[in-house]
């Protein structure tokens, strides 16, 4: 039975735990430094808790001795720290960062790694499961011209002015707004500005708008340069969200005071649990002897599982950690090191226990 250590006990920690515990051969310990969402969770799965702070080496450390891997649901900024603490311990390590500088620190610990133990940032839904599609459509041409990946968690149901409710957590939502983002534009790695490269798409009959925001390419970047043309990662959205946003964190320069805008987000801005997520790879190149082009695109809304209704973004991310987590108990990922979410076997993914949440109706696979 593989062991497992989940930090974070949030809403996509409990996701996390509710998929993991469903499996039934998952021996599941639960640790957050917030005892009420310890309490909540007991309240919804029945899982071992305990009450632990994971800025403290000591505990971390501790709580990993007897576990085979590590899941951080944590805010990003925690993650170097529980990577470190994993390769000390020779644990597994899984976390689901967007943030750039995150991914490097824990990266930097990748080489003392033991036989057994891995590094895999970044399994989630972008970056994440994103990644895993577009590498899987890569490798169906000879040679490639452009990879366009767009991604969106939105409520099913707006109703403001910025068309959007919160269904992540806010800090990595601001950090995405505000951080350099990573292209490849004709053949060169670039960086770009967020909530710059705007554009507007149609999908199943509805409009929508994308544009630059940091982080959902992953590791993409540095695998396809030299391979690909063009490459670049937008967050969709519905029409007029970009706009207001850069009135907020551009020409109000709110982008200088980020606990300001998280402040105003979470207090104006409510949460929903009704959303859908929206994967959307446009992949051209030779195939065949022919300029082609294949898309994959996917929506997953929110959901009943296992009697209690989850959100979208909910089971789209905790999926996407819990079958990085179950192919690397299962022997099916590299037993060493760094590893990327391209290195996971698209078939591998989409068919196993968790990832099959993803498997929507698609006719372009």
């Amino acid at each position: 039975m593989h062991r497992v250590l989940v930090l974070g006990a949030g809403k996509i920690g409990r996701a996390i735990a509710m998929l993991l515990h469903s499996a039934g051969d998952f021996d599941l310990l639960v640790a957050d430094a917030d005892s009420a969402a310890l309490t909540t969770l007991q309240g919804m799965v029945p899982v071992n808790t305990t009450l632990a702070d994971a800025g403290n080496p000591g505990q971390l450390r501790s709580l990993m001795q007897d576990r085979d891997s590590v899941i951080s649901a944590l805010v990003f900024s925690a993650n170097p720290a529980v990577a470190e603490a994993a390769v000390e311990t020779s644990t597994s390590y899984f976390d689901l960062t967007e943030d750039v500088a995150t991914t490097r620190a824990v990266r930097q610990h990748a080489e003392r790694c033991p036989e057994g133990c891995i590094l895999m940032p970044q399994c989630g839904l972008a970056p994440g499961f994103i990644s895993i599609a577009a590498n899987h459509l890569m490798h169906q041409f000879q040679s490639l011209d452009s990879v366009h990946m767009r991604v969106g968690a939105m409520p099913q149901f707006p109703s403001n002015a910025l068309k959007y409710n919160l269904t992540w957590s806010t800090d990595g939502l601001i950090n995405e707004y505000c951080n350099p983002c990573e292209a490849i534009h004709e053949g060169r790695l670039l960086e770009v500005l967020p909530l710059e490269g705007y554009e507007e798409f149609l999908l199943d009959g509805v409009r929508y708008e994308a544009f630059n925001t940091s982080g959902g390419l992953g590791s993409l970047c540095e695998t396809m340069q030299g391979k690909v043309r063009e490459l670049n990662y937008r967050t969709i959205r519905y029409l007029g969200h970009c706009e207001l946003m850069r009135f907020l964190l551009n020409d109000l320069r709110l982008s200088e005071r980020r606990s300001l805008v998280k402040e105003i987000l979470e207090a104006a801005i409510p949460v929903t649990y009704q959303d859908v997520v929206i994967t959307f790879v446009n992949v051209s190149g030779m195939r065949n002897g022919q300029f082609m082009q294949i898309t994959d695109a996917r929506k997953i809304y929110h959901q009943e599982v296992f009697g209690r209704h989850w959100s979208a973004i909910q089971i789209t991310t905790a999926a996407g950690i819990c079958a990085a987590v179950d192919l690397h108990a299962q022997g099916k990922l590299p037993n060493r090191g760094f590893v990327r979410q391209e290195d996971i076997v698209f078939e591998d993914f989409i068919q196993n226990r968790f990832g099959r949440y993803y498997a929507v109706s698609n006719d372009s696979l």
